[in-house]
């Protein structure tokens, strides 16, 4: 009986990160979005994000995103193939992109 306990607790956690994860707030999920995908629910959800806002959202990193390995880390360039109307904006604003 006593191991329903903590059962309960790991249940209720697991569910919170899932359905954390459908929420445009949180920015990109693993696997799931594109840096174009990412962009787009960034900027036109419920936030209607700005475009430096959402590129700083979704951009990923290249330690993989792991906050404690940021040291020497760097931003890598948005993959925005087959989104002129990204690649217009990441231009105005300074942003590197693969084309």
């Amino acid at each position: 009986m006593k191991m329903m306990y903590p059962v309960k607790i790991w249940g209720l956690a697991l569910s919170a990160f899932v359905l954390a994860g459908c929420s445009s707030e949180v920015g990109r999920r693993p696997f799931l979005d594109t840096d174009v995908s990412c962009l787009r629910k960034q900027m036109a959800g419920p936030m209607f994000l700005s475009f430096p806002l959402a590129a700083n959202t979704c951009q990923r990193m290249s330690n993989h995103n792991f906050v404690l390995s940021e040291k020497g880390a760097h931003p890598l360039p948005l993959n925005l193939r087959d989104a002129p109307d990204l690649q217009k904006m990441a231009d105005d604003h300074g942003y590197n992109y693969t084309k």
